[in-house]
């Protein structure tokens, strides 16, 4: 506490010196208030504050064994249901099955994947039965799952590491996931894949976030209004956000930045799905969906 108050004295110091009218000039907008409030914030918070994701552009530096041990060390840490930790960890360093999974390689790669066959197995060893197969068991598999992904993201990146978790690993013949990690097809699904290691050069920006109306809500679920969705639509097409995946979408001539959303990027979303899709089949296949009875 007391340490804290010393750097709040000298930041308020610092502010009144030579170069104060710097700072006051700046003090009255949002990046300068954010910049003040990294300061004082702790050091877990700058680290999730600072995240970013790099697509694609990782070095060829490898990450250590020590560092790709005390990150798996943190990842496990995350919470879990019933403590008995869903999921499995796949530690790939091998760049091009890196490649053959994903569609991207870097210093190191997890999959992870909902997993019950530990829970399957100690549990025949010890002479019990058990069955995850329902979509309930899979939904908290991989609530556990994403739990420990994210984990993994902030522990890599409070060691300097940057990362991508991509779903990549779902597109093209899903199967070849499976085969490529030897993956037991019952009681196991992969969710995602984690790329860690070190951009080739410095992104000019980190990608923003909505954090308001229509993401956070209190004490109970609010409907979004029409002024709602005209400022999340603004904030959308505020280059100053950072949150456009395009950054030239007005200059292809769209009105807004989510005309370009929905009508490019998720165009195929906006059409219902008449099959069974590739993942569908998957999950059936892993026992992950609910028994019908035959009609």
């Amino acid at each position: 506490m007391k340490d804290q108050i010393q750097r709040r004295r000298f930041i308020k110091q610092s502010l009144a010196a030579g170069g104060s009218m710097f700072f006051m000039a700046n003090l009255t907008s949002l990046k300068a208030e954010k910049k003040i409030k990294n300061i004082l914030a702790n050091e877990t918070l700058q680290t999730i504050h600072n995240l970013r994701t790099i697509h694609g552009n990782f070095s060829k530096k490898n990450l250590t064994h020590d560092q790709i041990r005390d990150i798996v060390d943190a990842t496990v840490q995350a919470a879990n249901s019933s403590n008995i930790q869903t999921y499995s960890i796949i530690v790939v360093k091998d760049r091009q099955k890196m490649q053959n999974v994903c569609g991207y390689q870097g210093g190191c790669m997890l999959v992870f994947c909902a997993d019950h066959n530990r829970i399957h197995r100690s549990a025949k060893y010890l002479g019990y039965s058990y069955h995850s197969d329902n979509i309930i068991n899979f939904v908290t598999a991989t609530m556990n799952t994403m739990l420990a992904a994210q984990t993994a993201v902030i522990a890599a990146k409070s060691m300097g590491i940057d990362s991508l978790l991509t779903n990549g690993l779902h597109r093209g013949d899903m199967d070849r996931v499976w085969k490529i990690l030897n993956l037991p097809e019952k009681n196991c699904f992969p969710l995602i894949a984690l790329i860690l290691g070190y951009p080739t050069e410095e992104p000019v920006y980190n990608k923003g976030r909505l954090g308001g109306v229509g993401v956070v809500h209190h004490e109970t679920y609010h409907s979004l209004t029409e002024e709602d969705l005209d400022e999340i639509t603004a904030a959308y097409d505020d280059h100053s956000t950072h949150l456009a995946l395009n950054p030239d979408w007005d200059k292809q001539g769209f009105s807004h930045y989510q005309d370009w959303l929905y009508r490019d990027w998720l165009d195929e979303a906006s059409n219902p799905i008449n099959q069974e899709t590739q993942m569908f089949q998957l999950l059936k296949r892993s026992g992950y969906v609910d028994l019908q009875n035959e009609s």
